[in-house]
């Protein structure tokens, strides 16, 4: 099935937003997605690129001959901080951290 998988683990972003970025890659082929990453303008552009670039070099194929099957962006470890807030409170600031996993496959070739 899954010719080759890269992970990216605990990266700090929100899964929200590292959606948004993985959603526009997803079911493309690796050449195609590595190129919309080299010019979309979103801070998880630049980690998916080398995801993607480190499960190509996984699969041992070129970039043109496998495509994405499947992208999962999940939540990771939250770090718990606080924020001063008047008399002597405190709010809570959570960060959030993703774990991105990538499957790759290899195109089949079309029969008529």
């Amino acid at each position: 099935m899954a010719d080759a998988t890269a992970s990216l683990n605990s990266y700090r972003q929100s899964p929200r937003k590292v959606r948004l970025v993985a959603d526009l890659v997803r079911g493309k082929s690796a050449e195609r997605a590595l190129a919309l990453l080299a010019n979309l303008p979103k801070r998880a552009s630049l980690p998916l690129q080398k995801l993607i670039s480190s499960a190509v070099a996984n699969s041992g194929a070129s970039a043109g001959e496998v495509f994405i099957s499947k992208i999962e962006v999940n939540g990771g470890v939250v770090l718990r901080r606080s924020m001063p807030r008047a008399r002597g409170r405190a709010s809570a600031i959570r960060k959030k951290s993703s774990h991105v996993t990538l499957s790759l496959t290899r195109k089949t070739p079309k029969t008529k």
